[in-house]
């Protein structure tokens, strides 16, 4: 299958992502998405830090693809783990931004 590089533009930076031509609207789909997801947690004031807004889109998306799965199972996934998994993510963010900074 041929590959083609697509610029990307997230949060107002620019990647360059090697994917398969038939796959190119997908990918540029799902970069808008994840753009608005980061521009709305930033824009939200509640999380600084391109890495930390990163973290938290991801983990956004991935909640509502589970739910999305769950729903599709038959299984849900409980509030109450979701909230164990953010406050591990977030002291494990926490740590690792103490032991980055200068």
């Amino acid at each position: 299958m041929s590959q083609q590089t697509v610029n990307i533009r997230i949060l107002d930076k620019e990647y360059q992502v090697s994917c398969p031509v038939d796959e190119r609207d997908a990918l540029l789909q799902s970069a808008r998405a994840l753009d608005e997801r980061m521009r709305a947690i930033r824009n939200s004031g509640s999380v600084i830090g391109l890495e930390r807004i990163a973290v938290m889109a991801a983990l956004n998306l991935t909640y509502d693809l589970t739910k999305l799965e769950s729903k599709a199972t038959g299984q849900s996934l409980s509030d109450d783990a979701f909230q164990r998994l953010d406050r591990k993510l977030s002291a494990a963010l926490e740590s690792f931004e103490q032991t980055t900074s200068f």
